[in-house]
């Protein structure tokens, strides 16, 4: 079964000199693809100097993380993809326990491996530890990660199973199921967008599931900190839209304002932290979720949602009030 490492580029050219060499290094059986964003640094320039041998796609724009993937794997020959963030370490056959799943399986769609912190690699990283879930209201959350409390990796997450959604940043996925599902939804820009996928992959009957045998160390930030208000906006804003979206159940408009409720908690939190521009984001959310509505109702229409479909996560009603109440940190 054949592999592709598609690594996203937009004006990282520190980061891949940084990352790329133990990404080359590691995944020498295996084709090694950068995807460019139309990049104006000199990252185009450094790849073809140093590493001929990679192929180099370019768009014509800034796609974002879902359009810049969706201009480019069509045109990778392929049956697997790993979609890599340009900020992440690996080590020696870190992909062969996914790969050989994805060969015996042909039922898996999607998966990750474990990532953990790069600079502190004891510790699991935000982005997707040890497999993402979502909980009653939607809210995702990790397996090593809730919110921004991060677990010490103890052994404790090292289980193979399936999960509610693979992390964006370091994301296998079978090239058939990811053009049967319709890909990544371009409206999201970036952000959530791979959450979006695995629910419509699951309503498929494909698989998704996590791989801690496999780990990679991720950065995290690279192209947006937890510090920038746009993550903020983006987050919030395709959250809600997942769940208009993918939410099949009849009481999904309470389900919405339940959420928007606690988005404003959420903003008047930034506003007592002094982070007045975050809480400026959430309304922005709001305000750029409403223009979106009725499109994503349509999306809706067009995927005949029916039912929450697929949770994983053994029964967790709200991670808000089993983290924030209840004071519970692990979900084994």
């Amino acid at each position: 079964m054949k592999l592709a490492i598609v690594i996203l580029n937009w004006n990282g050219s520190a980061l891949l000199k940084e990352f790329l060499p133990t990404v080359v290094e590691c995944s020498s059986n295996h084709q090694v693809i950068v995807a460019d964003n139309a990049s104006t640094d000199d990252s185009v320039h450094w790849l073809r100097e140093n590493y001929p041998d990679i192929e180099v796609i370019i768009n014509d724009e800034n796609l974002g993380y879902a359009g810049g993937y969706n201009q480019v794997i069509p045109q990778i020959d392929a049956d697997v993809l790993c979609l890599l963030n340009s900020d992440v370490s690996v080590t020696n056959q870190w992909c062969q326990p996914i790969l050989k799943e994805f060969e015996n399986d042909a039922s898996l769609g999607a998966a990750q491996p474990a990532l953990l912190d790069y600079k502190n690699q004891d510790r699991f990283e935000y982005a997707g530890a040890s497999g993402g879930f979502l909980d009653q209201l939607g809210y995702p959350y990790c397996r090593g990660r809730v919110f921004d409390y991060l677990e010490m990796d103890h052994g404790q997450y090292d289980s193979q199973i399936e999960i509610d959604w693979a992390s964006g940043a370091a994301l296998f996925v079978r090239k058939k199921a990811f053009i049967e599902a319709g890909g990544f939804d371009e409206q999201y820009f970036a952000h959530q967008e791979e959450v979006d996928l695995c629910w419509r992959l699951r309503r498929l009957d494909y698989k998704v599931k996590v791989f801690p045998d496999a780990r990679v160390f991720h950065l995290g930030g690279g192209t947006l900190n937890s510090l920038n208000p746009r993550k903020t906006f983006l987050n919030f804003r395709n959250s809600l839209l997942t769940i208009v979206k993918n939410d099949g159940r009849s009481v999904f408009w309470l389900i919405i304002l339940a959420r928007m409720i606690l988005d404003g908690v959420a903003a008047v939190k930034f506003l007592l932290e002094f982070k007045v521009k975050h809480s400026y984001a959430v309304l922005k959310a709001h305000i750029s979720f409403y223009k979106l509505l009725p499109s994503f109702l349509k999306k809706r229409k067009l995927l005949k949602t029916s039912g929450m479909l697929g949770i994983k996560n053994k029964g967790v009603t709200s991670i808000i009030l089993s983290y924030y109440l209840k004071g519970k940190r692990q979900f084994l």
